[in-house]
């Protein structure tokens, strides 16, 4: 049976690679703003692309074309985390890089590309403490995984990893020093990333007093993802042990009985205490955006970084809680990685949640086929990643693994 899923798996993904060879069949439905980007677009059919080299014939070639595509299309898109933008090209060659020869041609434009990352965390490292000295609150486009310091943060350490370190270093060291900073600067009740409401996204639902956030796309857990990677690999700066020990036991501190988190927590409840909380959760609490399987990496690598065995078994009780639920309860949203099954999928592999993987990669294979849009973190693109990574399709060479962009290794 496990065999008979994994060659499903790899069918599947090697199916959907094909289907998105044209770079004009992946843009035929997209906006202009979208062509390019990782989340929707070229540059994340490009990594599919690359990171199947050695599976498919002909695919180095094919990510070639959807990069040099993607640059085409870019024009001038302004700096925009690493999803969108420049540096959406910049993350898809430094990690899909990482999977072809090291003669292919598009090696030697890592240099600039991480140079641009490193020049983009900075500014953001600027403007957290600009604010930060007007005690003004965070953003998350400033600190978060799609936009910010910790998803550029992690394409630096990768690029660092992979022999870029002069390029990278600057970068790196920005981030993990806004991030620790932000996460110490706690007021009172209120941590370092709470945020007024004024201050969140317009499309997101948050009560009057504000809230902090918790998941891996925009909450804490990815800022405390980043710190811990970036503690195993070396990499630290005054106060980084302090900032993953204090947000990892924030985490600890709110989650639900139901072995859960809140996608957020609001001003008045972080004055009440976790204890005189009655608010029913509403939001994702599966996906790995804002649940479960994120935060439950995110307390797994700082396990791994400070040797705390409480985090690993919370985070191990969590996922098991979540393979206890029939997908049909879960709060996921197609086969997509970032509100769908793939990101579950993943997730489970990652943390060898064997239970989890079967469940979530019997729902993705049943949808993913008729799934439409094409792209990285939202489309069919991630979704293939996902499932050549079950069928065991990717090299295993790379020293930074696709799955890094969404803080999982």
């Amino acid at each position: 049976m496990k065999a008979d899923l994994h060659a499903r798996a790899a069918a599947c993904a090697l199916d959907i690679a094909r289907d998105l060879r044209v770079p004009s069949d992946v843009t035929a439905s997209l906006s202009d703003r979208a062509a390019h980007t990782l989340c929707h677009g070229l540059a994340g059919t490009a990594l599919l692309h690359a990171c199947l080299a050695e599976a498919e014939p002909g695919s180095a070639k094919t990510a070639a074309a959807h990069w040099d595509a993607a640059a085409r299309l870019l024009g001038k898109a302004p700096p925009d985390g690493m999803h969108t933008g420049p540096g959406a090209l910049a993350a898809s060659l430094i990690i899909g890089t990482g999977y072809l020869a090291p003669h292919d041609p598009h090696q030697a434009l890592l240099p600039r590309a991480t140079a641009w990352l490193s020049a983009r965390a900075a500014a953001l490292a600027r403007h957290h403490f600009h604010r930060a000295a007007r005690a003004e609150a965070t953003p998350w486009a400033v600190y978060d995984a799609i936009k910010g310091l910790t998803g550029i943060g992690r394409v630096l350490l990768a690029a660092h990893t992979r022999g870029h370190g002069a390029e990278a270093e600057p970068g790196l060291n920005a981030a993990l020093t806004a991030l620790t900073h932000m996460i110490l600067a706690s007021t009172g009740t209120r941590p370092g990333w709470w945020l007024p409401a004024t201050l969140h996204p317009p499309t997101v639902r948050i009560p009057s007093s504000g809230a902090a956030t918790t998941g891996l796309a925009h909450g804490i857990a990815g800022p405390l993802a980043l710190l811990a990677t970036a503690h195993r690999a070396g990499h630290t700066v005054p106060g980084q042990n302090d900032a993953i020990h204090t947000a990892a036991q924030w985490l600890l501190t709110w989650q639900t009985p139901q072995r859960t988190w809140p996608p957020h927590v609001s001003g008045t409840a972080l004055d009440d205490g976790p204890s005189g909380t009655t608010t029913r959760i509403t939001g994702r609490t599966t996906a790995w955006c804002y649940g479960t399987p994120g935060i439950a990496a995110a307390l797994t690598g700082a396990t791994h970084a400070l040797g705390l065995p409480a985090l690993n078994r919370t985070a191990a009780a969590a996922m098991a809680s979540l393979a206890a639920r029939s997908p049909d309860h879960w709060d996921t949203e197609g086969t997509a990685l970032c509100h769908g099954s793939a990101g579950i999928l993943q997730s489970a592999l990652r943390l060898s949640c064997r239970p989890l993987v079967d469940m979530a990669a019997h729902a993705t294979l049943l949808g993913a086929t008729t799934a439409r849009p094409h792209g990285f973190l939202t489309g069919r693109a991630g979704t293939a990643l996902t499932l050549a990574d079950l069928g065991g399709l990717l090299s295993a060479g790379p020293t930074a693994t696709w799955d890094c962009l969404l803080l999982l290794s």
